[in-house]
């Protein structure tokens, strides 16, 4: 059986900028090694599963979100969305989904490879609009449908120091 892992923090910071608690088997994945795009082949669904084909430091995401707790994304807000870092992280990770579609909340969805259902809280940081803001607000709860999370949470803030103070309370979230 695979180690839980409590949490998985993806992030866009500098390494000083992470500023927040980590517990002892969290996984904090930042922008320090090349991120190749998902390129769609279909891999990570059919020929090794869970696992990308792309071989870089990204390759066993899927495998990760599998046995995560809660999935922390810190990002800077770009058009009301995820920094491109932030976002290629979880487009590589769509393989802890599996190929075959299933109707979820009358919408068609990937259908889960496992039964985890983490949490999936997102941080975005930055001088955000208000246009950016209520997209956010729309695209956060669609993504945690996308990768079947259990619940979501969105949080504004206006630098990415403002973050650490508001992630202490994580342990805590049921």
């Amino acid at each position: 059986m695979k180690t839980r892992i409590p949490r998985v923090i993806i992030h866009d910071l500098g390494p000083e900028e992470l500023d927040i608690r980590l517990g002892e088997n969290d996984v904090v994945i930042s922008p320090g090694s090349p991120i190749s795009p998902c390129i769609g082949c279909f891999g990570c669904w059919i020929k090794t599963p869970s696992v990308c084909v792309i071989k870089d430091a990204y390759q066993k995401l899927g495998c990760m979100l599998c046995h995560v707790d809660e999935i922390i994304c810190i990002s800077k807000c770009t058009y009301g969305g995820f920094s491109p870092f932030v976002k290629n992280v979880l487009d590589r990770s769509i393989g802890h989904l599996l190929p075959f579609f299933s109707i979820r909340n009358n919408e068609v969805h990937h259908t889960p490879r496992t039964e985890n259902r983490p949490r999936f809280t997102v941080h975005f940081y930055g001088d955000i609009s208000e246009n950016e803001r209520r997209t956010a607000q729309e695209l956060i709860p669609a993504n945690a449908i996308n990768i079947v999370a259990s619940k979501n949470y969105v949080y504004f803030h206006e630098s990415s120091a403002d973050i650490g103070r508001k992630t202490e309370y994580e342990d805590s979230v049921d």
